[in-house]
C-alpha cells in the first residue's frame, strides 16, 4: 500500500452559518488542492458547471439516505492555481489578523471567494441513532399535554424519518410541509436576482402557510391530529415581520412541529416567538449551534456528550441522556411545582394567621398601642417556630411517588387536550403534569383561599382565647388573667395551629417533618422556660410567665387544646368534602393508585369516573 502525504495549509472551520468546512493542501506533485465538505444546501451552489455532472444522481442519493435516516454531506473540490493562491492567502491573512468588530465576518467573506466553482465528488451518509428511551419520553410528554417543536439542521427527509421514529410524527397525522425547494424558486436562484427571488419566497410561504391554516379545522374536539415540517430557507420568510403572526398561529395549532435546516439563529428567534405568547418555554440541546436556543428560552437543559460542553454550560440544567429528561419534568418538575405553590401559600397563612390577630387585639385595646405580644416573640416566630417545617415541606413532600407521576394516571377525562381518548377508560400516562400548566395550584383563587383561611383562623384564634380565659380567676390567689398570660397563650395558639396546619396539607411524611413540625412546638416552650428565667430587664413581660402561671393552670391547656381544634376543623372539613366530592388529580391518584401500585389495571374504575366529572367541567371551562 502507498501512503501519500499532503501538506497542510489552511483550514476554513465550520460554523452554523456557513455549514461547510473545507481545507487547502499541496499534494507531493506540488499541487493544490481545495476539499471542501458541507450540507447539500450550500454546496450545490458552489459548483461550477462542468462540476455539475454527476449532480443529479447524486441528489437522488442524498434524499434517499435521507429518508433512511442517515445524516449526509456532500464532498467537492477545486484546483488552484499557485497565482491565485497566493493573492488569496495575502487577503486572508489579513481577514484573520484583523482587530476590527467586523473580524468574523470578513474571514468569512475571503473564505466564500475561494469556495467557489466546485467540482463535485460525491456524498457521504452515517447513522444518527437515536438515544435509548427518546421515543417513549417524547411519547409521554406529549401525552402530558406539553407541545414538542423539533428545531434541527438536517434535511428535510432526514428530520422526517427522525419525527416518526421518535413519535414526534405518527402514523394517521396530517402533515403540513412548508418548502422553498421548487422549481420556481431554483429557476430564479440561477438568475441571481436577489429582490425577485425574496419576492418569490415571501409570496410562496404566504401561500403555503395560508393553505395550511385552511386546512386546519375549528372544531378543537376534531380527532385529526396535524404535523407541521419547515425548511431552514422557509423559516428565514416565515419569521418576518409580515408572516412571523400567521406562522405561530398556524404552529400553535399542529401537534408537533419540525423546523429543518435551521441555523443557531433561527432556533434563537423561534423560541423567541414562541415565548411571546406567554408560554413557558424549554429548550433541550447538546451542541454548540444550540446555545442561543438555550439561552433565549425560559429553562435551557444541555446534554452532555459527544457535542462537546457548551451547551452545558450555557443551560440552567445539564443531564447526560434525553430520556433523563422525563423524571426532571414530570416527576421532579410536578413535585417542585407542588412544593413551591404550597409553600408560598402557607407563608400568606401563617404570617395573615399571626398578624390579624395582633390587628384584632389593638382593635379590642382600642388601638392604644398597647402590645399583645412580647418583642422576641414576635421577632422569633417566622425564624425559630414556623420556618422550619415550611422548608422540609419544600424540599421533600411528595403528592404522589415518582412511579404514579409517570404511569397509571386517569387520563380519558381531560377531553381540551386529547379529544380521540375520551371514548377510552384505560389508565393513560402522565397527567398530573397538567396541575402546572394549568396552574392549578397556584391560581389567585387557591391563594385568596388560603389567605382568608388565614384571617378566619386569626378570629377563632382571638375570640376563643379572649372569651375562654378573660374575667376567669386564673391563678391560686384568685387574680384573673394579666396581658402577660393572654398575650402567651394566644401566642401558644398560634404556634400550634399554623404547625398543625402544616400537618394536615403534607402529603408525605418523613421523620423530618415529623421532627420539625413537633420540634418547632417543642422549641416554643423551651424558648419560654429559659427566656422567661432571665431578669425582668431581660426577659420583661415573659418573666416566669409559663412556669409560675401558665403551665400548673388546667384552663392554660384547655384553652390552647379548644382552639387548637377549632381553628383546623374548618379546613379539615374543607379537605374531606373536597377529596369526596370534588377531588383534583391528585387527590384522584392518591385514592386509586396507592391502593396497589403494583397492580396493572386496564379499566378506570366507575366510582373515579363519577369523581372526575366536576374536574373534567373546570378544565373544559379553562380551556374555553
Amino acid at each position: 500500500m502507498e501512503y501519500r502525504v499532503y501538506e497542510l495549509l489552511h483550514v476554513l472551520e465550520f460554523t452554523s452559518s456557513r455549514k461547510r468546512m473545507s481545507v487547502i493542501v499541496r499534494s507531493p506533485e506540488k499541487q493544490l488542492l481545495l476539499l471542501c465538505k458541507g450540507a447539500d444546501s450550500v454546496m450545490f451552489e458552489r459548483l461550477s458547471k462542468e462540476g455539475r455532472l454527476f449532480g443529479a444522481e447524486t441528489r437522488v442519493h442524498i434524499n434517499r439516505y435521507a429518508e433512511a435516516g442517515l445524516r449526509t454531506l456532500v464532498i467537492a473540490y477545486r484546483e488552484l492555481e499557485e497565482h491565485e493562491y497566493r493573492r488569496w492567502e495575502e487577503e486572508f491573512s489579513k481577514a484573520k489578523n484583523s482587530v476590527t468588530a467586523d473580524r468574523d465576518a470578513l474571514v468569512a467573506a475571503a473564505a466564500d471567494k475561494i469556495e467557489r466553482n466546485l467540482i463535485l465528488l460525491g456524498a457521504t451518509a452515517v447513522e444518527d441513532k437515536l438515544q435509548k428511551g427518546v421515543p417513549e419520553c417524547i411519547d409521554k410528554f406529549s401525552r402530558a399535554g406539553i407541545h414538542i417543536w423539533v428545531l434541527t439542521g438536517d434535511k428535510m427527509e432526514t428530520a422526517i424519518n427522525i419525527g416518526y421514529a421518535c413519535s414526534l410524527l405518527r402514523q394517521g397525522m396530517e402533515n403540513i410541509v412548508i418548502t422553498l425547494d421548487t422549481p420556481e424558486i431554483e429557476a430564479l436562484e440561477k438568475q441571481v436576482d436577489k429582490e425577485a427571488v425574496a419576492k418569490a419566497s415571501l409570496e410562496s410561504v404566504q401561500m403555503q402557510i395560508t393553505e395550511g391554516r385552511s386546512r386546519i379545522p375549528s372544531d378543537k374536539n376534531n380527532p385529526v391530529k396535524f404535523g407541521l415540517v419547515i425548511d431552514g430557507k422557509s423559516l428565514d420568510c416565515a419569521l418576518g415581520e409580515k408572516l412571523s403572526n400567521m406562522f405561530l398561529d398556524l404552529a400553535l395549532n399542529c401537534s408537533s412541529v419540525i423546523c429543518c435546516r435551521s441555523s443557531p439563529k433561527q432556533k434563537a428567534l423561534v423560541t423567541r416567538l414562541v415565548k411571546g405568547t406567554g408560554k413557558t418555554t424549554l429548550a433541550v440541546g447538546d451542541g454548540g449551534n444550540d446555545v442561543g436556543m438555550l439561552q433565549e428560552a425560559d429553562i435551557g437543559v444541555g446534554i452532555s456528550g459527544v457535542e462537546g460542553m457548551q451547551a452545558v454550560m450555557s443551560s440552567d440544567f445539564s443531564i447526560a441522556q434525553f430520556r433523563y429528561l422525563e423524571r426532571l419534568l414530570l416527576v421532579h418538575g410536578h413535585w417542585c411545582y407542588r412544593r413551591i405553590a404550597m409553600m408560598i401559600c402557607y407563608f400568606f397563612y401563617k404570617n395573615i394567621t399571626f398578624g390579624f390577630t395582633l390587628f384584632w387585639f389593638e382593635s379590642y385595646a382600642s388601638f392604644s398601642g398597647q402590645p399583645a405580644y412580647n418583642d422576641w416573640y414576635m421577632s422569633c416566630y417566622n425564624v425559630f417556630f414556623t420556618s422550619l417545617p415550611a422548608i422540609a415541606l419544600g424540599v421533600f413532600d411528595q403528592d404522589v411517588s415518582a412511579k404514579l407521576c409517570l404511569k397509571f394516571q386517569p387520563y380519558s377525562f381531560y377531553a381540551p387536550l386529547r379529544p380521540e381518548v375520551l371514548t377510552t377508560s384505560a389508565w393513560q400516562y402522565p397527567l398530573l403534569y397538567q396541575e402546572g400548566v394549568q396552574n392549578i395550584l397556584f391560581s389567585w383563587l387557591r391563594i385568596l383561599g388560603w389567605m382568608s383561611n388565614g384571617i378566619l383562623s386569626s378570629i377563632i384564634i382571638f375570640f376563643f382565647t379572649t372569651n375562654s380565659i378573660f374575667n376567669q380567676a386564673f391563678r391560686t390567689d384568685g387574680k384573673v388573667v394579666d396581658y402577660e398570660v393572654f398575650g402567651v397563650t394566644m401566642y401558644t395558639s398560634v404556634v400550634w395551629v399554623v404547625n398543625c396546619q402544616m400537618a394536615l396539607s403534607i402529603n408525605y411524611f418523613t421523620w423530618i417533618q415529623h421532627f420539625f413540625i413537633w420540634g418547632s412546638i417543642a422549641l416554643w416552650y423551651l424558648f419560654l422556660v429559659i427566656y422567661g428565667s432571665l431578669p425582668t430587664t431581660f426577659s420583661t413581660t415573659a418573666y416566669m410567665v409559663l412556669v409560675e402561671a401558665c403551665a400548673p393552670s388546667l384552663l392554660y391547656w384547655l384553652t390552647t387544646l379548644l382552639v387548637v381544634v377549632s381553628t383546623l376543623l374548618p379546613y379539615f372539613f374543607y379537605r374531606a368534602f373536597q377529596v369526596r366530592f370534588r377531588p383534583m388529580i391528585h387527590d384522584i391518584i392518591q385514592q386509586e393508585g396507592l391502593k396497589d401500585q403494583d397492580t396493572e389495571t386496564s379499566e378506570l374504575p366507575a366510582r373515579v369516573e363519577v369523581k372526575m366529572h366536576h374536574l373534567k367541567a373546570n378544565l373544559m371551562q379553562r380551556n374555553t
